[in-house]
C-alpha cells in the first residue's frame, strides 16, 4: 500500500525560505508525474507546480523563479523549493503523485503541509 508523507511545513517570514518534501512508501514500480497543489482559507485549490518522468516542469505564474521542484528517485520523494517567500503563498500544500505501484497505476496524495508566510 502506497502512502505519501509530506513535510517541511512551518511559518517563515517573508522573504524566506522553505522545502517541502513528500517522500512516497510502498511498493512503487514506476514514477509518472508529481505535482504540489495549495490551497488557502477560502480559495479553491490550484497548481503550483508539477514534474514529468521526463523531467519537465511547469509552475504557476505567481510562483515561478521562486519555486523549484524535483524529484530524488532513490529516495521516492518529490520536493518543493520555496524562496522568496510572500504572505500570499500562505496555504496548506498538498503533494499529488501518479505512481505504478503493487496495485496498478493510481494517483496519490498527501495529507498536507501547512505553510504560514508572515510580513
Amino acid at each position: 500500500q502506497v502512502q505519501l508523507v509530506e513535510s517541511g511545513g512551518g511559518l517563515m517570514q517573508a522573504g524566506g525560505s522553505l522545502r517541502l518534501s513528500c517522500a512516497a512508501s510502498g511498493t512503487i514500480l514506476s514514477f509518472f508525474k508529481a505535482a504540489w497543489y495549495r490551497q488557502a482559507p477560502g480559495k479553491q485549490r490550484e497548481l503550483v507546480a508539477s514534474l514529468t518522468n521526463g523531467g519537465t516542469t511547469d509552475y504557476a505564474d505567481s510562483v515561478k523563479d521562486r519555486f523549484t521542484i524535483s524529484r530524488d528517485s532513490a529516495k521516492n520523494t518529490v520536493y518543493l523549493q520555496m524562496n522568496s517567500l510572500k504572505p500570499e503563498d500562505t496555504a496548506l500544500y498538498y503533494c499529488n503523485q501518479a505512481l505504478f505501484a503493487d496495485r496498478g497505476a493510481q494517483n496519490y496524495w498527501g495529507q498536507g503541509t501547512q505553510v504560514t508566510v508572515s510580513s
